[in-house]
């Protein structure tokens, strides 16, 4: 038996603008499907919003994305909490982060250039004790990742 694991992010009417930022920095292709799709009357608001939304790369990466019915936001804002370093520590009320790890900080750096467009930098990244580069940043859609390169054995 094998079993994955996939984020799957929601958003407040921003599922599409998501999807296509992400494939902006990652690659890949999207797959997506919106309620008036799955049979919601055209007229009704929220029908041109995304029920299963999905971002695959060739190698493996994938991200799910659903707009929340009956919510429309585009401010990151209302659902990225709050989130800052002091001292060395991470200080929080959200649930989860979403983490990357690369191998090399070069491949790392793509990733963060393409992140940080519009982002809210919490930690640049930077060598740090763990790693030779940590990164923290809550991109334009309310998404806070944490971005590290894999330490050396």
């Amino acid at each position: 038996m094998s079993i994955t694991t996939t984020t799957h992010l929601n958003f407040r009417g921003t599922a599409a603008q998501a999807l296509e930022f992400y494939r902006s920095v990652f690659g890949g292709s999207i797959s997506a499907a919106t309620y008036g799709d799955f049979g919601m009357p055209p007229g009704v608001p929220g029908a041109d919003k995304i029920v299963f939304g999905q971002l695959a790369t060739p190698d493996g990466f994938r991200l799910m994305a659903y707009d929340i019915p009956g919510t429309d936001s585009a401010d990151g804002e209302a659902t990225a909490g709050t989130t800052r370093r002091e001292n060395g520590t991470t200080i929080t009320d959200r649930t989860f982060f979403q983490s990357l790890r690369g191998q090399t900080l070069e491949e790392v750096e793509k990733l963060w250039s393409g992140l940080a467009d519009g982002a809210q930098i919490i930690e640049p990244l930077a060598a740090s004790a763990w790693s030779p580069g940590f990164g923290m940043l809550t991109d334009r859609f309310g998404v806070t990742w944490v971005i590290d390169v894999e330490a050396p054995a």
